[in-house]
């Protein structure tokens, strides 16, 4: 059966700003044997070039088009939902990049949408104005609900806490479009051409990167070599189909799909060749 994956950044390919041992080399293989991958990040601060040439600097040689980032989904949601529409942005480079990419207009007073992501210029003026914007009639979308961002010197408030400020005072339910949400798991997925069946979600978070997976029916691993801690699943009512140390432990791609990881569910995939099906089934 053919395989993809979707593959989360931090805590799997790297800490901060550190390679994981073996996970240049995994990639290495994927690109080698041309076996359809992406990176999911739940970060909208970087442009898929920042993003391309952070792995670059580690010794990870991918294109653009590996890096589907949650700035990306949120806009590509948001353009089908309004087309040509406008958004006051809580965030930076790679959020209004993607967002002018998308067709949609950045201001300043009477948006369609007060879009939330990750920041370290956010002030309380900005915070201010969003609150006047969705009491005004503004709908409140978050990129991702991650209440904290890891950095080199621990930890700092995230889109998620930011998102709560808003809420908070507004009375405003956000709308969250990064992992564990479908729209960005789907799209990933289709990104790559790949049916449910034949996608693996492959990260270090339970409530992100495994949720995510496990409600998409995609197969899941989940390495150790981030947050999560093999304790820690007994919090949870699901569960990854495969636990690893870290990405080093899937090398071998080839042996690991046929012998670790369970076969993919084809009851879920959908039909990916309509006119074909329609024949077939006619």
């Amino acid at each position: 059966m053919k395989t993809g994956f979707l593959i989360d950044m931090d805590g799997v390919i790297y800490r901060g700003s550190e390679l994981i041992p073996g996970a240049d080399q995994f990639i290495d293989v994927l690109l080698r044997q041309g076996i359809p991958f992406l990176f999911l990040t739940n970060n909208s601060q970087r442009t898929r070039r920042d993003v391309q040439t952070k792995l670059q600097r580690m010794g990870i040689h991918v294109e653009e088009s590996h890096i589907f980032t949650c700035a990306m989904a949120t806009a590509r949601f948001l353009a089908k939902l309004k087309p040509n529409g406008t958004a006051y942005v809580i965030g930076e480079g790679g959020l209004l990049q993607a967002m002018h990419q998308n067709g949609f207009s950045i201001v300043d007073h009477s948006p369609d949408f007060v879009v939330v992501g990750e920041g370290r210029t956010i002030t309380l003026n900005a915070l201010e104005s969003a609150v006047d914007m969705i009491l005004g009639g503004a709908k409140l979308i978050a990129t991702n609900l991650d209440p904290s961002c890891p950095t080199k010197n621990g930890t700092r408030p995230g889109c998620g806490a930011t998102v709560a400020y808003l809420e908070a005072v507004t009375g405003r339910k956000a709308f969250s479009v990064g992992k564990p949400s479908p729209i960005m798991m789907r799209a990933a997925r289709k990104e790559l051409g790949l049916a449910t069946s034949q996608t693996v979600m492959v990260g270090d978070t339970m409530d992100t990167d495994i949720l995510g997976g496990v409600q998409m029916g995609y197969r899941t691993v989940l390495t150790l070599s981030g947050g999560t801690r093999k304790e820690d699943l007994n919090q949870f009512a699901f569960g990854p189909d495969v636990i690893v140390d870290s990405i080093a432990d899937l090398r071998d791609v080839g042996e690991f799909v046929q012998t670790s990881l369970p076969l993919g569910n084809r009851d879920d995939d959908t039909v990916t060749n309509f006119a074909a099906w329609a024949a077939a089934n006619a």
